[in-house]
């Protein structure tokens, strides 16, 4: 299967428009440098990048960053809007210009060599997992107990033959306690494209906020899985320190959204890549 498809269409000229026309001090060249599932990302001159929807499901999602980004304080950077932008030019929804935060993505950093930036993820989220206000969003997909995720694991389980190994994990994970903790501070979408290594391999920043939300934080820690290999996990662990629970939980999200990520990613080499890494580390515990 493939990417969701986009509901509008987005290119420079458009974005180089919007910018020109609404931030007019922010203008510069444009070039489009990520098409995700939620979002298309350009690059705006030297110091500035736009996010904007490709799906009217994102739009909520941009707005969440607006709103709370600026709320957090993080021991690595991270893309807070600096502009909030406006429909027009024929395009829909709101949109927002974020700083360009340099590094390079961990996906093209060898898995042996994420070892050096795993304790830093892991003291990042020990910061971003405080209990969250009683007005922060709730997301359906991220955060919530995992048996609310069981019917579509379960399908993807039962129809894509390489993830059936995965049965005996996925069926672990559900029999953990849910979290009945305060609701926390939930990054909601754990994986190494949407983080940036600096020259000397530590982690120069976290990026896309869009599924921000209230939860159970075991939602971001499947990133050791995701990310990692055996000895980035361990140190990744260390650094952020979770009870047993709570790491059980992340495996049962590690095996939820790499089961996604194997299924809806025809059409994507990269994030198929992260479901193939993901799914080989989670077979070496089955």
């Amino acid at each position: 299967m493939d990417t969701p498809a986009a509901e509008v269409h987005i290119d420079e000229a458009l974005i180089d428009r919007l910018v020109t026309a609404q931030h007019p001090d922010l203008a510069g060249d444009v070039r489009i440098v990520a098409n995700g599932w939620d979002n298309v990302v350009a690059r705006v001159g030297d110091r500035y990048a736009v996010r904007m929807p490709r799906r009217e499901l994102a739009v909520e999602l941009v707005r969440n960053e607006q709103r709370w980004l600026r709320e957090f304080d993080l021991p690595v950077p991270i893309p807070v809007p600096v502009r909030a932008g406006l429909p027009g030019e024929g395009y829909p929804w709101p949109w927002s210009v974020v700083p360009w935060l340099e590094g390079t993505p961990v996906t093209d950093v060898a898995v042996p060599d994420r070892v050096a930036l795993a304790a830093d993820l892991g003291a990042a989220h020990r910061a971003l997992h405080r209990t969250a206000p009683a007005s922060a969003p709730y997301n359906p997909f991220r955060g919530v107990p995992l048996a609310t995720r069981a019917e579509h694991v379960q399908g993807r389980l039962r129809t894509f033959a390489p993830l059936a190994p995965l049965e005996p994990l996925w069926r672990a994970a559900l029999a953990v306690p849910e979290y009945d903790g305060p609701p926390r501070w939930v990054h909601g979408d754990p994986h190494p494209g949407n983080l940036l290594a600096a020259g000397d391999g530590s982690l120069a920043a976290i990026l896309d906020f869009g599924d921000v939300a209230a939860g159970d934080p075991a939602t971001d820690l499947a990133i050791g899985w995701l990310a990692f290999d055996r000895a980035g996990r361990a140190a990744y662990r260390a650094a952020r320190d979770p009870d047993d629970a709570l790491w059980d939980r992340a495996r049962g999200w590690a095996v939820a959204i790499t089961t996604a990520f194997v299924v809806f990613s025809d059409d994507n080499p990269r994030m198929r890549a992260i479901g193939d890494h993901a799914l080989e580390q989670l077979l070496a515990e089955v």
